[in-house]
């Protein structure tokens, strides 16, 4: 067979390698320019590419088109393409194809990259031999080339899902549907539903299905009934209504059980090493622990595994203590229900630090979180008057900078010991920083700065 490969990153370079070591022919085209690491890797195997444009004579050769999830549907190449009635597939779907090992994909509007990396860790640390893949910038594809792991764990965007169509996890998890990236898909909610909820749609009767049973869109979507799968639901509390697989008995404490509805005692585990805070990350620690248990870990390797998890860099990340004050960078709270987690999730009194690129944010649903929890709110962006209009009555102290340093040291005075400094923007960070990351970067050089100071011995004349 002859593929085209649209779209030379991380997954398109995978999946042309994994085509041309099944011996197929493969050319890539990629609209933009190619990162030269991905040039060096496609000459390296000979492969046929072009860059900065599509030649649709080329294109339009393809038995089988493998597309980069990016790409819209609308696109004119792709357009092309479903006029002439070519097959469209993404990635996953292609390595699904040449893969025997268990595969564990995890989708949702938050908390997607979180729950993959607690779970490959669990099965890790663990001693199972497993490899991670997906939206967490490893390509399932390439892996599959050397087909070196009996285990993947898979983080799986609903782009990546949208051209799928036999792949069939062992287990997939649903951890969430709340509307975002609604452009792609005619802003309907049920539309974007669909596409995630494509992850089981291959699934059969010896396969399982981990999901939210307090996510009312989950309900709504997900025809229960219609589906072979093995189902378990989660949910942060015991309930009626649904023969639950995992639910907290305790604030630190879950019980599983994958027979659910057999009348069977559930397994206990103890989830109070975990360095992770909040509600939302209690309900993907709930998946994780299903995931491993499926896989076949004791309450004892799991509760081991947790507490020596360190979740991704920016995602309520601790980055320091001063005079019993903590600090934590969340930076990756671009949009309002992240920091809603965040204030959320932290019990203690908060100095919250927030504020970037307004995405015509309302901010109505922090309210009453603010008005219990922060004692303070320094703005760091441009321009904070939405900010402080909305938080202003609310807030006992509101001020405004536009230096990381500043709204660190400011935090710092502001804080009584056993408080919490909380960078939780709510906001894009394109206004005084080139992304979330740098963002954060900068934050916890601030915090590292001051304790640097602050540890500093007096300067003596």
């Amino acid at each position: 067979m002859h593929y085209v490969i649209l779209g030379a990153a991380e997954s398109g370079v995978g999946a042309a390698l994994l085509a041309q070591a099944k011996g197929h022919t493969v050319f890539v085209s990629d609209r933009g320019a190619i990162q030269p690491r991905y040039q060096e890797k496609l000459s390296q195997a000979g492969i046929r590419f072009e860059e900065n444009q599509h030649t649709l004579e080329e294109v339009l050769k393809a038995d089988e088109v493998v597309k980069s999830p990016g790409i819209p549907e609308k696109a004119p190449v792709i357009q092309a393409l479903r006029a002439q009635g070519t097959p469209i597939i993404s990635e996953i779907e292609l390595a699904g194809r040449y893969t025997r090992a268990q595969c564990i994909c995890i989708t949702g509007t938050n908390g997607k990259t979180t729950t993959t990396l607690l779970t490959h860790h669990l099965l890790k640390e663990a001693g199972l031999n497993v490899g991670l893949a997906g939206n967490v910038g490893y390509s399932l594809a390439e892996q599959v080339v050397e087909n070196a792991h009996d285990y993947y764990v898979v983080e799986l965007s609903s782009f990546q899902l949208d051209d799928t169509y036999e792949f069939q996890p062992w287990v997939s998890v649903l951890l969430n549907i709340t509307p975002d990236h609604l452009d792609r898909y005619g802003y309907s909610l049920e539309s974007y539903a669909q596409a995630k909820l494509r992850i089981t749609q291959s699934q059969d009767s010896e396969q399982y299905f981990i999901y939210n049973a307090d996510d009312e869109n989950i309900q709504r979507y997900f025809p229960a009934a219609l589906r072979p799968v093995i189902q378990l639901p989660f949910s942060l509390h015991r309930r009626p209504d649904f023969q639950l697989a995992g639910y907290y008995t305790r604030e630190d404490c879950l019980c599983t059980n994958l027979v659910p509805g057999m009348g069977l005692d559930g397994e206990e585990v103890s989830v109070a090493s975990s360095p992770l805070i909040g509600q939302h990350n209690r309900q993907n620690m709930l998946a994780a622990v299903l995931c491993a248990r499926i896989a076949g870990l004791t309450a004892e390797q799991i509760e081991a595994g947790l507490g020596t998890f360190r979740n991704a860099d920016h995602r309520l990340q601790p980055v320091g203590e001063i005079g019993g004050v903590k600090f934590i960078n969340d930076s990756k709270a671009t949009n309002v229900e992240a920091a809603w987690y965040a204030l959320d999730g932290i019990r203690q009194p908060i100095i919250w630090i927030a504020g970037g690129t307004d995405k015509g944010n309302d901010y109505s649903s922090l309210i009453p979180l603010a008005a219990s929890r922060v004692k303070a709110l320094v703005c760091l962006g441009v321009n904070n008057e939405k900010l402080k209009t909305s938080f202003g009555e609310v807030v006992p102290h509101v001020e405004e900078t536009q230096s990381v340093v500043t709204a660190v040291r400011r935090a710092a005075a502001l804080a009584a010991p056993g408080d919490v400094v909380l960078l939780s923007p709510a906001c894009a960070s394109f206004d005084l920083f080139r992304n979330y990351e740098d963002r954060g970067r900068q934050f916890a050089a601030a915090v590292s700065g001051l304790q640097h100071a602050q540890s500093a011995p007096e300067a003596t004349e």
